[in-house]
């Protein structure tokens, strides 16, 4: 029997590992409506954003869910979110962060006459939560949008015109961090079922979009503005303090994110100061410097890069990164890729929109388009030329784009392919031809029946991620291990049989011995292999695998939807260590093609190769990537598979065989064989799966000594 002095010296040691281990866990408290709680969501005690957000932080995370369906942020509104047990619990949570989703039911009719009052309330909220011991860092959320059209009930016009702007001015007054989920849903309807909830998948998206803000790497106590010599007039830019300054005789803009990114990234826009701001708007939220030096109007000639130059060093030496991204937009396309002409080694990337890049184009008019008079009369004047000299100009960023090529460094031009002012078989078109035989690199978005107008995205993800890859922010979600939020019976499920109950099946088939010999592991075509699955209605690969590998004992550990993290989660959470199969065979990838670069899924394969190098020793592996994809070679499904394959064929490991099967699914010419897959050139037919077991068999019946 120990005594006493050491019983509670052993209790005190106890007590204070946990004490401390709480101490160290990051308290997130998401305060919010039915959004918040999950309304609408498939298995919402698994699916919420918050559930999903804590799954994707894992241990160190305590992610508290305080939603309460139909809450306003009003106090004077039908149903206060005041006035709840839990906005109580909130606050004696105590937490670390708060994410505060609240002002979709302020948009009601009932409420609208309150509104006045939206953002004292929402300053007293705020006031609230700063007053606690954790002085929590406080993070606002913008409210989706709503597709429903009764005015008199959430009410999209309210929410975009009212709601929105007092959240931002709101974030403005308070300082805190405010993060734009309306744009991300804008060109989503599909997502929210009813117009207003969005579902399961929707809050895949809001929760990796928290993500990203609780994993900012942020350079602290960094105040551009304490750099900034000049006299300024501070103001607000969407909730974001601006400041108005005069720098060698012109007017300058500089906005500071509310947490300044690591390595302090920046965008410097060439023209029209805060049209179409959503992508500046949005790399604030990531922690970049948007940045603005008025050089209207002179064509991006000498004396506007000149002065940009001056800028340039201006707010580098205030500590700004060397390599700046470039944004141009119309007319802004010759200032930016002048600029970077004369500038090598200092464009991190440019971005694009609807761009000018020859003046005979536009202004001159000279093609297609209407041009125009009086904006040729100040080109030909800034640039010293005659009419004669104007129309035999050879100097524009069209011309000059081999050299831009060769610069090196990405390029992403969004532009409208009926663009009548600027037409982009006199700009874009022949720019990206001439940038990709100089083996430069270049992406363009094309947006059908769109003219000039409107310039960038309503959802501008694809712009903001593009920028982020080329400045190193981009977070690798392909290598985030998160659970799947698919629902979908037309996944090839039965009613109600979600992507939980899919996983529990296949853990129970694991334990049960099934998959001793071996695990086809992946996605909806590895799930139509069959087998043993209760739950999957669809299994046209069942008869051709049953035959093939009759005198194994195996399993179908594919789930419709799955992703390289879904895999990655499931290997870390599920009993595939317990079971311990001889062989496993790796099929995935393909539904990363959406969201992620190759470059990217690669990661994602490798972080799985790595899982299991570790966990699964002795478990021999056939990594195959994913399945052949796109009709035909030109598809971008097909490009992305190939460079997929390119990168995870240098996969060294021990166990490991790879196995591409390109030579199977694709015809000499190119194209894919149809006989084997489907109209979507994705996913297999019967036939297919024939194919493809037969060429698993060899090498399986080698490698586990059949």
């Amino acid at each position: 029997m120990l005594p006493v002095k050491k019983i509670f010296l052993i209790v005190l040691v106890s007590a204070t590992a946990t004490i401390s281990s709480i101490a160290q866990t990051i308290r997130i408290a998401c305060i919010g409506n039915s959004i918040t709680y999950g309304s609408g969501v498939a298995n919402r005690e698994k699916n919420s954003y918050p559930q999903q957000l804590q799954n994707m932080l894992g241990n160190g995370y305590q992610v508290m869910n305080f939603g309460v369906s139909g809450r306003t942020l009003l106090r004077k509104g039908n149903y206060p979110y005041w006035a709840t047990a839990e906005f109580k619990k909130a606050i004696a949570s105590n937490p670390d962060i708060v994410f505060i989703k609240l002002g979709t039911n302020d948009s009601k009719a009932i409420n609208r006459p309150f509104l006045n009052e939206f953002e004292n309330d929402y300053n007293d909220l705020i006031d609230s939560l700063r007053q606690l011991p954790s002085a929590p860092r406080i993070i606002l959320l913008l409210p989706v949008p709503s597709f429903m059209k009764d005015s008199n009930q959430i009410y999209d016009p309210v929410i975009r015109q009212q709601i929105i702007p007092h959240i931002q001015n709101v974030a403005y007054k308070t300082g805190c961090e405010v993060i734009d989920l309306y744009s991300l849903f804008i060109d989503k309807p599909e997502l929210l079922p009813d117009g207003i909830h969005p579902s399961s998948l929707g809050a895949t998206i809001i929760a990796k979009r928290l993500y990203e803000a609780v994993m900012l790497n942020s350079k602290k106590s960094f105040n551009i503005f304490s750099f900034i010599s000049e006299e300024k007039k501070i103001s607000s830019f969407y909730g974001y303090e601006c400041a108005d300054f005069v720098f060698s005789n012109h007017a300058c803009k500089v906005v500071k994110p509310k947490k300044a990114a690591e390595g302090l990234p920046w965008i410097w826009r060439a023209r029209f100061w805060g049209h179409e701001p959503q992508t500046d708007i949005a790399l604030l939220e990531r922690g970049f410097h948007v940045v603005y030096c008025d050089v209207a109007e002179l064509f991006g000639n000498k004396e506007a890069v000149t002065t940009w130059n001056k800028f340039y060093s201006y707010m580098h030496k205030a500590g700004l990164s060397k390599k700046v991204v470039l944004e141009g937009m119309s007319r802004g396309g010759m200032y930016v890729y002048n600029w970077a002409l004369a500038n090598p080694g200092k464009v991190a990337c440019v971005y694009a929109d609807a761009p000018v890049l020859d003046p005979r184009s536009w202004p001159g008019g000279k093609g297609k388009g209407p041009g125009s008079k009086e904006d040729w009369e100040i080109f030909k004047k800034d640039y010293a030329l005659t009419e004669e000299e104007a129309l035999q100009f050879h100097n524009s960023p069209l011309d000059n784009a081999e050299k831009i090529a060769r610069l090196g460094f990405p390029m992403l031009h969004v532009v409208g392919d009926a663009d009548e002012v600027v037409p982009v078989d006199e700009n874009t078109n022949p720019f990206e031809a001439a940038v990709k035989k100089a083996g430069g690199s270049i992406t363009v978005i094309h947006k059908a029946g769109v003219k000039h107008h409107p310039h960038s995205l309503p959802n501008p993800s694809p712009i903001v991620d593009f920028i982020l890859r080329a400045t190193n922010h981009k977070t690798n979600f392909a290598t985030v291990a998160a659970p799947s939020a698919e629902y979908r019976s037309a996944a090839g499920w039965k009613e109600a049989a979600d992507w939980w109950k899919q996983n529990s099946d296949i853990d129970s088939l694991l334990l049960n011995g099934n998959g001793a010999d071996i695990v086809f592991l992946g996605n909806s075509i590895t799930q139509g292999i069959g087998g043993d699955r209760p739950n999957v209605t669809y299994k046209p690969g069942l008869d051709a695998f049953t035959a093939a590998f009759k005198p194994y004992k195996w399993i179908s550990a594919g789930i419709s939807g799955d992703r390289t993290q879904h895999i990655l989660w499931r290997l870390q959470h599920g009993a595939y260590a317990t079971a311990k199969p001889k062989l496993i065979v790796v099929t995935i990838g393909v539904n990363n093609f959406t969201d992620d670069s190759a470059q990217e899924i690669a990661a994602g394969i490798a972080a799985i190769l790595s899982w299991m190098k570790n966990h699964l020793p002795a478990t021999k592996i056939i990594l195959i990537g994913p399945l052949p994809a796109g009709i035909q070679p030109t598809d971008e499904k097909r490009m992305k598979y190939e460079q997929v394959q390119q990168l995870i064929s240098r996969f060294k490991q021990t166990n490991m065989t790879y196995l591409p099967l390109s030579n199977l699914f694709i015809k000499t010419g190119g194209d894919m064989n149809t006989d084997f897959v489907s109209g979507d050139g994705i996913h297999l037919q019967a036939k297919g799966y024939e194919v493809w077991a037969a060429a698993l068999k060899n090498i399986i019946d080698k490698e586990l000594g059949k």
